[in-house]
This record gives structure tokens, C-alpha cells and sequence, in this order.
């Protein structure tokens, strides 16, 4: 997980007790942080509150004082991956005015791995989770949708005038291409390429620009 500031607004999750003492937020970061990183080694179900408490020098209590469930817990963990990737989301520029398409694909789908190289844990988890609860993955249904929005007017420019609908339905079907093969990775990790590839980026990056360009 990106660093995240330790205001007391920061924590103003669901079924997350908010605290205004410094202690007591670092204790709740902590654990939040923790479960994040555990979660790129083992399954929701397998992570234990437990071993997480003994991770970050917390006991069970504590754990329950903050978090009124382990579900509240992972809603909680979703909710801080959501915020950053709306974050890195709104972030995104164009180096300059005239940039072209195949710089601001390789930005844009560099943007995209970067957050959920971050997050990849919570990501997997939030993927597996989906057969029990089919709410679960919507807050990122919802950033991939606006991913999308956010990138379609950066790239139109550089695909030129005249045809938008047809260019506006061939990036989204673009960036269709693009998460679905990144998911699939976190997901499966078919191979030959990982989340963790600086090939997967370049490959990536490749592709969008082709489909774009097949659109021209």
C-alpha cells in the first residue's frame, strides 16, 4: 500500500472505529498495511487475525476495538486500494500538448500496473471473494469504468479528427483488453508474462496502441 496519511478522515471507512489519538491510528494503519502485504502470499481465508495482530504487535482486542469484523477489515483494505487508484487516476497527465499516442498509452497502462502491483493482494482477494459476494468487486467494476473516462480524452486527440463514437468505443474496448489480461494475471498467473514484468508494461502498452491505431 502507498503511504497514507494519518489524518482521522483517512480512516473514515465502514465498519472502521475512527480514533484521534496518534497511537491508535498508527496501530490501525499498521494492521492495515500488514493484512495488505500478507494478502499477496495467502487467501482472504487464510489470513488470520491472529497471525496478523503478532505481525504488527497488536492483540486480538485491539484488533476488534478497530475493526468490527474481519469483513469490515477487508471492506476497509478495498476501500483504501479504491481511494489510491482514484488518486493515481486523477493524476495522470500528458508530458506535453502534442504527445503521441503511443507515449500516452505506454503513461496511461504504466499508471494502471503501478496501482495494482500496489495492491495486488487485495486485488486477488477481492477476485476470489466475488463467488461469495458479488458486491464485493464493484468499487473496482466502478475504477475501471472511470479509468476509461479519465484516459478516453487524452487519447482522442492523438487519434485525430473526425469519427469520435467509433474511436470513443475502440479505446474502451482497448482498455477491455488490457484489465481483463491484468486480472487474469492476478487472478491465474497463466504466464508467459506476470504482474511483475516490466514486459507486461511494454506488451501491454504495444497492444492498446495497435488496437488504437487499427481504429485509424
Amino acid at each position: 500500500m502507498r503511504p497514507s496519511p494519518d489524518e482521522p478522515r483517512d480512516f473514515d471507512l465502514p465498519g472502521v472505529t475512527p480514533s484521534r489519538q496518534k497511537r491508535s491510528r498508527e496501530t490501525t494503519l499498521a494492521l492495515l498495511r500488514a493484512g495488505a502485504d500478507m494478502l499477496r502470499t495467502r487467501s482472504l481465508a487464510e489470513l488470520s487475525i491472529e497471525a496478523l495482530c503478532t505481525e504488527v504487535g497488536a492483540t486480538v482486542g485491539a484488533f476488534y476495538s478497530r475493526f468490527e469484523s474481519k469483513e469490515a477489515y477487508f471492506n476497509a483494505l478495498m476501500a483504501l486500494a479504491a481511494r489510491d487508484g482514484e488518486q493515481r487516476l486523477s493524476e495522470i497527465r500528458p508530458p506535453s500538448r502534442d504527445a503521441g499516442l503511443d507515449k500516452l498509452c505506454t503513461i496511461i497502462v504504466s499508471g494502471i500496473i503501478a496501482w495494482m502491483r500496489n495492491h495486488e493482494g487485495v486485488l486477488r482477494a477481492a477476485l476470489q471473494h466475488d463467488d461469495t459476494r458479488p458486491d464485493t468487486w464493484s468499487p473496482f467494476k466502478a475504477l475501471a469504468k472511470a479509468t476509461t473516462e479519465r484516459a478516453t480524452p487524452l487519447l482522442l486527440p492523438a487519434m485525430g479528427k473526425g469519427r469520435k463514437a467509433a474511436k470513443t468505443r475502440t479505446i474502451a474496448f482497448g482498455f477491455q483488453v488490457v484489465l481483463g489480461t491484468l486480472v487474469n494475471a492476478i487472478l491465474n498467473d497463466p504466464g508467459p508474462l506476470s504482474l511483475v514484468s516490466k514486459e507486461m508494461e511494454t506488451r501491454l502498452a504495444g497492444c492498446l496502441l495497435l488496437l488504437l491505431q487499427a481504429e485509424l
